[in-house]
Parts: C-alpha cells; structure tokens; sequence
C-alpha cells in the first residue's frame, strides 16, 4: 500500500510515522508558510483540567494524553531523543480558594478512569512559588503531577526524521489532489503526478485550499495565535510546571531558560501574518498580572500560528464520502500538540484500514464539508 499525506505538522508527521512503522509506503508532501501552528505552539499535555465540557473532546485528548509516553518510547528506539517532552506537572492557580476547590474536586473524579493524571494536592502561594518562582505571591494552587510540556517544533522534527530513517519521503512542494471521478488517485506536485492508493490531508487551517478544486467546501478557519517566548539568564526552569490560570492563558517552561505565556485566539484575522501592538499587550499583560517575576525577563521572540478552528470544538477526522481514498484530520485547534499525535494515529488506522482503538463517528469530517457546484 502507499499513502500521500499532505501537511507535515504535528498531525501529518505522527501519521507519516505510524504508517510507515506498519509497512505503508509513505510520501510526504509539505510547503513553506508563515505562521504554521505547529511550529508556534508550545503544547501543554494536561487535559484533566481543561474547561471544555464536552465528553467527544476529552474522549480524544485524554488519549492524546495516555499515547505520549509509548511515542516518545518508540521515537527513542528510532535514535530520536530531542523532542521536547517531559511531564513537569501543572498548577492551577487562583486567589479563590472556593474556586481551586471545584477543580480539584472535578480532577479527583476523574482520576479512578484516567491515572495517568498522578497524584493530586493543594498548594499553598509559597509552596507553588517554590515550583514556580516568579507567581504572583496571591495565588494559591491545585498541583496535578501528571502533566506535561512538549515543544512543537521539536516532537514534530522527531517524528519527520523517524518517519524518514524508516524509509518515508519528503517532498516540498505545492500539491494538488488528483482524482479520477470518485476515486482519489494521487498528487501533482513540482510538475510530476504521484500515485497513491490513498491521500491524508493534515494540512491544519490550509486543509480547505486543497479540498476547493474538488468541489468541496470545508469550514475550517484560522485563528491567529500570538504567543511570547521570555529567557530567564542563569534560571534552572527545567522542571518548572505549566502554570493555567482560570483565563484562556497559559504559562510553561522549556530547558534553555525559557517561559513560554501565550495565547490570543484571534478568530477573524485570516492569515494575516503579523505581530500587533494589541496581540503583545496582550499575553504581556496577562503573564506579568499571573508572574510578575518574569518582568526582569528578556521578551526573545514572540510567534505567530494559525490554529485551524472547525464550527465546534472537535477533530475532522475520517473518510470524505464521495472521494474514495481520501482522509482528512484537521480541526484540532487549540488541542493541537495535547492531542496531535494521537490524532495522527488515528488517522493513520484509517488510511490502513485497521480498527481503532475508539469510536471515531463523532470526529467525521463530513459534518463540516458540503459540495459546492463544479466550475
């Protein structure tokens, strides 16, 4: 079997792998753009506290969640050892004692079908600050142990090269999907045609520049994601936990010294690639009100993604009918490095035809696509 898979993200990367691991020949295809979300986000693995009540997306992101550590497991056989990932735990911070006690009792409850999540406790403000010492000293926390950071850029370069030392190819071009009335033959790419007995497409919020010229409309959208990357000189920030104010912000630690405090979700602004005043403002504001310790912090860089954003909250991921030998996983939003590579899996089992290890009706792509008229 050989299989094409368009977008070489987290998503695209972790199928390409898991394909060619099962004897699928594998090509991947991918082009240089401004603002992919993979090569932006700096990911939190930690879905047990997550706000969204919605069972379809937990389902999916607690997977995402279990699947790390056999991954990274597996990467590690294949010589890849850089890929940003550690479970740091995180501290759900808030000057509300009232509030801290309904999030731990919401995570307790989740515990007996989800251990991985570790062990449980209430921190006071100096306890939290001696994990992470720049909070701010009125904020008390609820520690979870189980959680993780990993960086984008890094899982996904892993896996790219173990897909490749596996016998994978790349190729960077502008692909196109070939079709031959309802079956999905291949690619063109760089002036060649290439045929496959089945194409994925993994290309985040591009997806639906691909799926047009088949006369398939896809609601997926960007949403532009500005986040900051602060170097602490002479800081140990290894094992910092990821830090999760009751907001949509959020604060981790990297190796090298470095804080990452993201996020704005801009829904409406396209791909317009740019930094603005009030994007900074921002994630500078509302790291500095939950860390005022950073402000001595040198602002390195701050990184623009696009995060394809569905009309709901869950993954597009399955079969497009219609199309045979077509597969689409996008839609990940902002759970793109929580759950990605698990969702890459799936994607992967599909393309194959194997069984899932989950029920996948309520990720079908299908209810986010229409026709459009052929011109």
């Amino acid at each position: 079997m050989k299989a094409i898979v368009i977008g070489s993200g987290i998503v695209g990367a972790s199928a390409a792998y898991n394909l060619i691991k099962n004897n699928v020949e594998v090509i991947m295809i991918d082009k240089e753009q401004d603002g992919k979300a993979t090569s932006a986000g700096a990911g939190i693995v930690c879905p047990w506290v997550s706000k969204v009540k919605d069972d379809d997306w937990y389902r999916v992101a607690k997977g995402g969640a279990k699947f790390y550590p056999s991954l990274i497991a597996d990467l590690k056989e294949d010589g890849e050892t850089s890929v940003g990932y550690k479970k740091v735990g995180v501290l759900c911070v808030s000057a509300s004692p009232e509030e801290l006690d309904v999030i731990e009792a919401s995570v307790r409850l989740k515990k007996e079908e989800a251990p991985e999540l570790g062990d449980i406790s209430r921190l006071t403000s100096e306890e939290a600050r001696n994990l992470f010492p720049p909070l701010n000293e009125e904020l008390e926390a609820v520690h979870v142990s189980g959680a993780a950071r990993v960086d984008g850029r890094l899982i996904r370069d892993a896996l790219k090269r173990a897909a490749q030392k596996n016998g994978a190819n790349m190729i960077y071009g502008d692909a196109n999907i070939l079709h031959d009335n309802e079956k999905v033959i291949g690619v063109h790419v760089n002036g060649e045609d290439i045929y496959a007995d089945s194409v994925l497409v993994t290309a985040g919020a591009w997806a639906p520049s691909l799926l047009e010229p088949l006369g398939l409309s896809l609601k997926v959208e960007p949403q532009r994601g500005q986040i900051a990357h602060i170097k602490l000189p002479g800081e140990d920030t290894s094992d910092w936990p990821v830090v999760l104010p009751q907001s949509s912000h959020y604060m981790l630690a990297f190796d090298d010294s470095r804080v990452v405090a993201g996020a704005t979700r801009e829904t409406g602004a396209g791909f317009d690639y740019r930094l603005t005043a009030g994007g900074v403002h921002e994630v500078m504001t509302e790291a500095l009100n939950v860390a005022p310790g950073l402000s001595s912090g040198t602002l390195e860089e701050v990184r623009i993604g696009f995060r394809p954003m569905g009309q709901d909250i869950l993954p597009l991921l399955g079969e497009i009918e219609g199309y045979e030998g077509l597969v689409l996983a996008t839609g990940l939003g902002a759970s793109g490095l929580t759950m990605g590579p698990y969702v890459g899996k799936l994607a992967a089992s599909i393309v194959r035809n194997a069984e899932q290890d989950m029920d996948l009706a309520a990720y079908n792509p299908m209810r986010s696509i229409s026709m459009k008229e052929m011109i």
